[in-house]
């Protein structure tokens, strides 16, 4: 196949080169209308009990609040006649708004519970219709007309969890923009020093730009067909920027390594097509493997991330595989045109570079070597040990959004928090006995301040006085209830209450849904813990299988999971410390708060293809000089110093797509970008410099074991890189007689 894709590039250069062009001109102008179709959220199961809950609501009774408007009377009390009269002209305008449903509101309840303990503030409550796409839009335009200043006699302020996910969705598109804007120029400036000439450093940006357009393009054709989150933007220009230009840079790298060595221009590019390109190939599926597992969880948050993951992969490997051996054709030895002056005219040889000599160094000693930076990455990932989960929620934003603050000044200044009150659906007709005790016995739970029912309202466990609006929960086929408490939405304390009001005997006959956000968050946590090992056994299993295609060997992926197991697990107790126990959080600007699970899950799943990445790209000319006759140490260090400058370049460079993101000002995309930064530079530099040939050398002849039956799937359906001869490759793969891959030499 490779071959094929080499001889296509070299006779047909300039038709490849034309069809890319008219391929980026067609994925830039259907890319241009994702951003419109998008959605924010995504983070509930759609099967869970609390988003039936919100389905039924919605169906029945308007819809739960999501819109809180803070309104406070600057010099008096709410109670003034002015103010009174201010409050019912703005509910009668609110009231007007096609796109609210139940807006309620202290001067039309007359509940206490809706004015502020000082008597100056009183909330407004109102639900935004549409989906989660429409609700942002139609928060936003409620949130321009009514927010500021009333009638010069009311301050409005807007909050509520669709006044957060439009906040939200607004941030994630001004962080784009900003990282974007850091991320390429610092990109093009250390291409620039690692290839010391302009035409080599701006090729892969070539592979980039056309990723990026192209991973626009495939979600805003998923879009189309499936739900598809506004975050899976970031995701994917950085994916496509950062692997855009591995897979150019060790191409390139290749290429001018076949005309140094006096390979014609046609030779070099199917030398570089068969090594460098093969390489590319099983560094993709390596890739879209560990991403292809987030398709597993039913929250569209993670399965966009795996539908927009494997395709902006698929698109950099296949840009690549055509688009770089055609650019080489038409360039030539040209690649090497606007040499710096930095520039060294030679490069040290494999067993002179530093790479080479300090895989030489670790594997005279590999256990000195290897304990220490064990121990380092053990203690990096002992935070670990005190994780907790959450999900998104207003913290995440920067302290001086207004949507944070009004739901900082909820839980302060007010008694319980109907905006994080818990909903509980009957759907069905219930008698007002039994809906009374049930109500009792719910009012009699720890942290609940009030019940409300279409009956009444409840408070410690007997009944007090129905408020104005307490009708309009009830219907002749369904009966909602509201559980108020004061406690902390999202604490463990709020979850508990969840689980005790679940389990409170209902109505004879009935079977009621809990909803509200502390029960999203119990169902989020519930239903990604119940898929977790799916997912990861999925990248176990498909992460075994092509690298033991790749390498012949069972060793080699076994050793590859474990070492990628302790990278990732100080990568993630290193985001623990940062943004779950708040170190560093006065550098960076976040609030500390428990890890979002899901964007715990996406970054777990990123970093472990990437550093599959680098592993395919080392083991790749490992086995290549170990096929060639090397024995196993000497095609470890060569290995090393064949690919260890450019796995480090390539680690940095995709380090800086990432790092980029540490300059949003939500926290998740913060710890997103960070973690997966540190996860690349943590496996480039230690796993890749230090453990792998460690455990090379401590495997000795074992690194290239495999079993009989094995052997023999193998030998039918493995591919390795390199262009071995016929009587080479016969010599070099596992035989009937021994466990091992033997090289041509017979070791």
């Amino acid at each position: 196949m490779f071959e094929r894709i080499a001889e296509l590039t070299i006779r047909r250069s300039r038709l490849v080169l034309v069809v890319a062009v008219v391929a980026v001109a067609l994925m830039g102008a259907l890319g241009a209308g994702a951003f419109g179709k998008l959605l924010g959220g995504g983070f509930d199961d759609p099967a869970s009990q609390s988003t039936r809950a919100g389905k039924a609501i919605d169906e029945k009774f308007g819809g739960e609040p999501n819109l809180v408007l803070l309104v406070r009377a600057p010099d008096s009390r709410v109670d003034t006649p002015a103010a009174r009269q201010s409050g019912q002209d703005l509910m009668a305008d609110l009231k007007e708004e096609k796109n609210l449903a139940n807006v309620v509101s202290y001067w039309d309840t007359g509940s206490a519970d809706l004015r502020s303990r000082d008597g100056r503030e009183a909330i407004v409550l109102a639900h935004v219709k549409g989906d989660e796409t429409a609700q942002q839009k139609n928060a936003q335009d409620v949130i321009d007309a009514y927010t500021g200043t009333y009638e010069n006699a009311l301050t409005v302020r807007a909050g509520g969890g669709a006044a957060v996910g439009s906040d939200m969705s607004t941030q994630v598109t001004e962080d784009l923009v900003l990282a974007e804007t850091i991320a390429i120029p610092l990109t093009l400036v250390l291409l620039l020093f690692v290839f010391g000439s302009v035409v080599a450093a701006l090729l892969p940006l070539a592979i980039a730009i056309i990723a990026i357009l192209g991973s626009f393009a495939q979600l805003s054709l998923l879009a189309d067909v499936t739900d598809v989150s506004i975050s899976a933007t970031n995701l994917t220009t950085a994916l496509g920027l950062g692997l855009g230009i591995d897979y150019a840079l060790l191409m390139i790298s290749r290429f001018r390594e076949q005309l140094a060595a006096g390979l014609s221009v046609d030779d070099a590019v199917r030398q570089t097509v068969n090594t460098a390109g093969r390489t590319v190939a099983f560094s993709a599926a390596t890739v879209a493997a560990a991403l292809a597992a987030l398709l597993v969880f039913p929250q569209y948050f993670l399965s966009s991330f795996g539908y927009a993951g494997v395709g902006v992969v698929a698109i950099a490997a296949v840009s690549t595989l055509f688009v770089m051996p055609a650019l080489f054709v038409v360039l030539g030895h040209r690649v090497n045109n606007g040499r710096l002056p930095w520039l060294r005219r030679g490069r040290a040889d494999a067993s002179t570079s530093m790479w080479g000599r300090l895989a030489r160094t670790v594997m005279r000693r590999p256990a000195l070597t290897a304990l220490p930076v064990l121990a380092v990455l053990l203690v990096a990932a002992s935070p670990l040990l005190g994780i907790t989960f959450g999900t998104p929620d207003e913290r995440v934003l920067p302290e001086g959004a207004e949507s944070r603050q009004v739901s900082t000044a909820l839980r302060e200044n007010f008694n319980g928090n109907d905006e994080a009150a818990l909903h509980v659906v009957i759907d069905q007709t219930v008698a007002e006995g039994p809906l009374s005790k049930y109500a009792v016995e719910l009012s009699g739970l720890q942290g609940v301040v009030r019940v409300e029912t279409s009956g009444g309202t409840y408070a410690g466990g007997a009944a007090t006085a129905a408020g104005a609006d307490n009708a309009n929960l009830g219907r002749p086929d369904a009966q909602q209830i509201s559980v108020v408490s004061d406690l902390a939405p999202r604490s463990d304390e709020a979850q508990s209450l969840v689980d005790e009001v679940r389990a409170v005997t209902p109505p004879v006959g009935s079977q009621p849904l809990v909803g509200g956000v502390d029960a999203e968050l119990v169902d989020s946590k519930d239903s990604i813990s119940s898929r977790l090992p799916i997912a990861v056994a999925l990248v176990a299993l498909t992460t075994f299988v092509l690298l033991f295609l790749f390498t012949g060997s069972v060793v080699q992926p076994l050793r590859a999971l474990l070492l990628n197991i302790i990278s990732l697990g100080a990568t993630l107790g290193v985001m623990t410390w940062m943004f779950q126990d708040g170190n560093l959080s006065s550098l960076f600007g976040f609030t500390a708060q428990p890890m979002e699970v899901s964007m715990t899950v996406l970054m777990f799943c990123i970093a472990f293809g990437l550093s599959m990445d680098y592993e395919v790209f080392v083991t790749s000319r490992i086995k290549e000089l170990h096929d060639l006759g090397e024995d196993n140490e000497s095609a470890v260090a060569n290995g090393l110093g064949h690919t260890g400058r450019i796995v480090t370049a390539a680690a940095c460079l995709l380090a800086v797509s990432f790092f980029a993101f540490g300059t949003s000002k939500i926290s998740f995309m913060q710890m997103f970008g960070l973690g997966s930064g540190l996860a690349i530079l943590i496996d480039a530099v230690a796993v890749r410099g230090v453990l792998v040939p460690a455990a090379m050398r401590l495997l000795g002849r074992s690194a290239w074991y495999a079993p009989g039956f094995l052997r023999k799937v193998h030998g039918r359906f493995g591919l390795s890189e390199g262009g071995p001869t016929p009587q080479s490759a016969a010599a070099s793969g596992p035989t009937a007689e021994s466990p091992y891959i033997r090289d041509s030499t017979g070791v």
